[in-house]
């Protein structure tokens, strides 16, 4: 060996040696780092191709799994071993039934994992592919009060439509022929403000008089506008605003009452309403005495605690001539929204959530029955995730203030000052006052149009 060309730790030290063994380290210590930054690649390549395993490759292993562990007879011994005691034998028979016992666990856990994930993205992705999104909002619009303040409030203006396009004979709601076009029968906004402390419904009669603008004309039969627009009218009741003016139309008149920005549209027709019910196999509901409508005819005819059909959950929300109700339209109210409060239990509960063809067969129905916009699963859950788990005292329902007797139109008269206080309570997310002072004899006068609103104070911190 050359020694010009080694270096020993045990000859003498130079400056050259000394340049030479540092270079030795170095390379050494590059070497290593080398090395320890390799492997870790190594793993970091290895989980990525774990985890860029397609979904159909994970089911397919998941199932080989599962079959291997349920088909794959115990090993048979190659060879004769000496007789066993009764008690050998138990106790060897145990522990290949344990181990057996736990692949099959194993498998099963698996799987169940894969289809949960699978199944929620899935029927998310299905949902909101299949609803039919309708142009209905209009969140720049001067009537809404304290836009900025609002922000994080969910409010979903909820449409419920007597539309009988596409309905059978046997569907019982009446067809397009004996009764064309469309009209709002339920009107109601579900608020859900941005500290998500609690809920308020507010209904409102189908009567109510209103000022409707102008709008483009809708047509139900294909769910669209045309370039035609319908004149406003100064007297007018509120389901006329869907009836010539569609969704679009109604946001309008709710906003310019309200003052609060919708910023969800949910429409219901008739026809399918009856499957949403049938598919949660019906829902509970309480009523104080049977439910006999002089045009329905007998429609719940026990009191108490009674599961309705789809059949009667739709005559349930329609009736309007209840025997013993002379309120009309107020008793309805009362049952719409005792019906909504019982169906977001039903779907919500662990009999509809936790069974794969309630919860599908629901969603499936759901997806058919509604249109709208901005709405989808995450929306939904929004709304229904807020209602369920609040005492009473955190789901509040009530029907816009009114004079509760029709005028010489027929129409329901709002009350001006009431309806105030309680939009505004929603929009600065403020206590709503049980008991409002008498209104002045102004008070019922015709509601106002987009240039009659006020403004309301800032939000409270509890707002969020």
């Amino acid at each position: 060996m050359d020694r010009l060309t080694m270096t020993d730790e045990l000859e003498a030290i130079d400056d050259a040696t000394i340049i030479k063994r540092k270079i030795d380290h170095t390379l050494a210590r590059f070497s290593a780092a080398h090395d320890e930054l390799e492997a870790e690649e190594a793993k970091k390549r290895e989980r990525r191709e774990r985890l860029a395993l397609r979904p159909a490759a994970l089911l397919e292993q998941t199932r080989t799994a599962l079959q291997r562990v349920v088909t794959t007879a115990d090993p048979e011994p190659a060879e004769e071993s000496a007789p066993q005691t009764r008690l050998q034998e138990k106790k060897e028979r145990k522990t290949r039934q344990t181990a057996k016992a736990g692949r099959i666990t194993a498998a099963v856990v698996a799987a169940l994992v894969f289809l949960s994930i699978g199944s929620a993205w899935g029927a998310q992705t299905w949902f909101d592919a299949k609803f039919n999104t309708v142009a209905s909002l209009d969140e720049d619009s001067a009537d809404i009060q304290d836009a900025a303040g609002q922000t994080g409030d969910e409010n979903f203006l909820m449409v419920g439509s007597d539309t009988r396009d596409g309905a059978a004979a046997e569907d019982g709601v009446g067809d397009a022929d004996g009764t064309p076009g469309a009209r709002s029968d339920t009107v109601m906004i579900a608020h859900v403000p941005a500290d998500r402390q609690r809920v308020v419904m507010v209904s409102f009669p189908r009567d109510l008089e209103i000022s409707r603008p102008e709008c483009k004309r809708w047509d139900p039969a294909t769910s669209s506008y045309s370039d035609e627009t319908s004149p406003a009218q100064k007297i007018a009741k509120l389901n006329t605003a869907y009836a010539v003016g569609g969704p679009q139309c109604v946001t309008k008149v709710i906003q310019q009452i309200t003052g609060m920005k919708m910023n969800h549209f949910v429409g219901i027709d008739f026809n399918g309403f009856k499957s949403m019910v049938d598919a949660v196999q019906g829902v509970t509901v309480y009523n104080e005495k049977p439910i006999d409508d002089t045009t329905l005819g007998m429609i719940i005819p026990q009191a108490g605690e009674v599961r309705i059909s789809g059949d009667q959950a739709l005559n349930y929300v329609r009736a309007r001539h209840v025997k013993g109700d002379p309120t009309s339209d107020y008793g309805r109210i009362k049952r719409q929204q005792a019906f909504l409060g019982a169906l977001l239990k039903t779907v919500m509960s662990k009999d509809v959530i936790l069974d794969t063809g309630k919860l599908s067969g629901f969603i499936d129905a759901f997806a058919k029955a509604t249109f709208g916009e901005n709405l989808g699963i995450k929306q939904m859950m929004t709304l229904a995730k807020s209602m369920r788990g609040m005492g009473s005292d955190k789901v509040k329902f009530l029907t816009v203030p009114t004079t509760e007797e029709a005028n010489k139109r027929g129409n329901e008269v709002l009350l001006q000052s009431k309806a105030k206080a309680v939009f505004d309570a929603l929009i600065n997310n403020t206590p709503l006052e049980e008991k409002a002072p008498a209104p002045p004899a102004s008070d019922t006068a015709s509601p106002p149009t987009s240039s009659a609103k006020s403004g309301g104070a800032k939000k409270s911190s509890s707002s969020g």
